[in-house]
């Protein structure tokens, strides 16, 4: 058996030290671009809710769109690994419950944030091609995983549009909900929708 050198022993806490300090800088992030949006996220004071320095938060992000880009990426990530999370034998053929979890993805702060983040792309350039191809690539995903839990067959005429209305129709839930909560509206939409499947999916 190998001996490892103090300078292996060194390296690894400092490796782990700055893991959990990127993790502090994404969460921070998300929940400042939630709560303040865009304008008022500076790093200075993503800096300061996570804990750390100005410095320290450049060091692993250089530049304000680094931070942000790697945040949303960060709750895109997050949003997959909670959906997958919710079904982990599969959705056992449960469309409705599918459909209500795709909305929840899009009614909490995680979309939230991305959402301000959206917003300031559409005119800060240096942050548009970032999150655009990075929503291209989070799109492509969620929709893989949205035809797999529905147990979709793609292969018939109109159901990939089908599956993406669906998620269309949860982003517009997403947006109407950051004005106001109305969980009543929502809920019979999802079962309207959850019908919807069943009849145009089959089994």
């Amino acid at each position: 058996m190998g001996v490892v050198s103090p300078v292996d022993r060194d390296r690894a806490p400092k490796q782990d030290r700055s893991r959990a300090t990127r993790q502090r800088l994404l969460e921070a992030a998300v929940a400042c671009l939630a709560e303040h949006g865009w304008a008022g996220s500076t790093v200075s004071v993503v800096a300061e809710r996570a804990g750390v320095s100005r410095g320290a938060a450049q060091h692993h992000f250089p530049t304000r769109e680094d931070l942000f880009t790697a945040a949303v990426e960060y709750v895109a990530e997050e949003r997959s690994l909670a959906l997958r999370a919710l079904f982990p034998q599969g959705a056992a053929g449960d469309r409705s419950a599918v459909v209500s979890a795709l909305v929840d993805l899009y009614t909490g702060p995680l979309f939230r944030a991305a959402l301000h983040l959206w917003v300031a792309a559409s005119y800060e350039e240096q942050l548009r091609s970032r999150v655009t191809e990075l929503e291209a690539r989070v799109g492509r995903e969620t929709h893989r995983i949205a035809v797999e839990l529905l147990d979709a067959d793609e292969s018939a005429p109109g159901v990939r549009e089908t599956v993406q209305g669906l998620l269309d129709m949860a982003r517009g839930l997403g947006l109407a909900n950051l004005l106001t909560d109305d969980a009543p509206r929502r809920d019979r939409v999802v079962t309207q929708w959850a019908a919807l499947l069943e009849q145009n999916l089959g089994r």
